[in-house]
């Protein structure tokens, strides 16, 4: 059986947005080699999806996804970190998927599709720690040739990485993700990430300028900057605040009018670093900050830093500099061991922080995580209780804060331009404002004069009502546009 001369792949994508990152790296390789991308798995040959193992909803959705695949009648191939995270143990328990590949594979993925399409059953790989695949000292990480996806050709010898760029977009907006690190060398107690993603990395600030250009190229007006720990970036490169240099240079790539930072650590988040972004002409002024928690006891637990009252000093430290500064963040509750009084300090600091985005999760053992051993377990109950609180509290605090913004003017990126015969001029414009990331903070309802408007347009807005989280604002003037 020979490989067809048109080869056609859908490229399936769970989890988050670095996953996104890793599947255009995906895409490129795989349209370098003659096969053609498809968002239809019903005439795809190969349907691949990149899974996500992050939690167990998620591992669940990534076999939904996988099983549904397999009813299309094409070939199947499970990519991404629960596949690099269960290798052979997800390969026994899901025969319906005709390969299950590691990261290891990304550089070589066109001939490893173009075996399983000749009808070749790769064997699948044994789980292994990949922080073992680079050196304890950060510094000397850079020389080694390990596998990072997303990362470019890092492992591979040839033209510099900065010299081109190994991505194809699989979207068309405006918006796009810039993966500038990978990996983790943080030891939470509740997160196996490092384990399958590998130690901390970081890629070359040429390297991130030059996908920043090429993405401006493409339609992109706003870059969200992601990794595992954004606020680490640099420290393998041996230059002290080379993330605030390199938010910097990227506001001043021509064509990009918006620079986003997330998944900032608190405990690493410089004083320099929150000044660039609160006050940098085209930077976001906006701060995904992790805080899982408040209480300074069960974040020990959690093998994380702060408090009540530190995380409340940098959320007003960030407010100095820019009072309207987007601040998100994510919470645990039902930590082991989380008593009522740790419980009160976590409700404490979300009604005094005003945040404009939280992310609540009740907590669930995970394999290979030190939290999965700890003792005090909560019940299930409990946790549900303490989650339904969570949540309505910070529904509450969230609508709150986007009603605080009526009457102030923002700048909102045009997502979609959509034909509406109920819509003032006829149209539905949503966008987001500043505060405002893809697909997780709320939306920009443009009303007005919105005829003129396209997706990637920047435009003034007075905002004249709320919606829990979402904003509805008037346009104040046209916007300025590229070229």
């Amino acid at each position: 059986m020979s490989v067809p001369a048109t080869r056609r792949v859908a490229l399936l994508t769970l989890g988050c947005a670095r996953n996104e990152v890793d599947s255009e790296e995906l895409a490129a390789r795989l349209a370098a080699d003659g096969w053609e991308l498809t968002d239809d798995g019903d005439t795809a040959d190969v349907v691949m999806v990149n899974t996500c193992g992050f939690v167990e909803q998620a591992k669940q959705d990534s076999v939904d996804t996988l099983l549904a695949a397999a009813d299309t009648g094409a070939k199947v191939v499970a990519a991404g970190c629960m596949a690099e995270r269960y290798g052979n143990q997800l390969a026994d328990s899901l025969p319906e998927a005709d390969a299950v590949l590691s990261f290891d594979d990304y550089p070589d993925i066109a001939a490893r599709l173009n075996a399983i399409l000749n009808g070749e059953n790769p064997a699948a790989h044994t789980p292994k720690d990949r922080r073992t695949l680079l050196p304890l000292a950060p510094v000397a990480r850079q020389a080694v040739a390990a596998v990072v996806p997303g990362h470019g050709d890092r492992s591979e010898e040839g033209t510099p990485a900065h010299l081109k760029v190994l991505r194809k977009r699989l979207a068309d907006g405006p918006v796009a993700h810039v993966k500038i690190a990978s990996g983790c060398d943080r030891r939470c107690t509740f997160c196996a990430i490092p384990s399958f993603r590998g130690a901390f990395v970081s890629r070359h600030p040429d390297e991130i300028l030059a996908e920043a250009a090429w993405l401006a190229g493409e339609g992109v007006r706003e870059i969200s900057l992601v990794s595992e720990n954004t606020t680490s970036y640099g420290k393998d490169l041996g230059e002290t605040g080379l993330l605030d240099k390199l938010v910097r240079d990227l506001a001043l790539v021509d064509g990009i009018d918006r620079v986003r930072a997330s998944y900032l650590q608190p405990a690493e988040l410089r004083p320099s670093l929150v000044k660039i972004i609160a006050t940098t002409p085209g930077v976001a002024p906006y701060f995904d900050l992790s805080f899982q928690h408040a209480s300074e006891t069960v974040l020990r637990r959690m093998r994380r830093f702060g408090s009540v009252e530190s995380f409340l000093q940098l959320c007003a430290q960030i407010r100095e500099y820019a009072p309207d500064a987007g601040i998100r963040t994510n919470v645990i509750v039902g930590f082991p061991g989380e008593t009522e009084e740790e419980f009160g300090e976590l409700v404490e600091f979300l009604n005094n922080a005003r945040l404009d985005a939280v992310g609540v999760f009740g907590y669930s053992d995970e394999d290979g995580t030190e939290a999965a051993g700890l003792p005090g377990k909560l019940d299930e109950d409990t946790i549900a209780e303490r989650y339904e609180i969570i949540s309505t509290l910070v529904d509450e605090v969230s609508a709150q804060r986007a009603a605080d913004r009526v009457g102030d003017t923002v700048y909102v990126l045009v997502d979609t331009v959509e034909d509406d015969d109920e819509a003032e001029d006829g149209l539905l414009v949503e966008g987001r404002a500043a505060h405002q990331a893809p697909e997780v903070d709320g939306t920009t309802t443009l009303t007005g004069d919105t005829g003129d408007l396209r997706p990637g347009d920047l435009v003034a807005a007075t905002v004249v009502d709320s919606v829990g989280v979402d904003l509805i604002a008037k346009v104040d003037a046209p916007p300025a546009r590229h070229g």
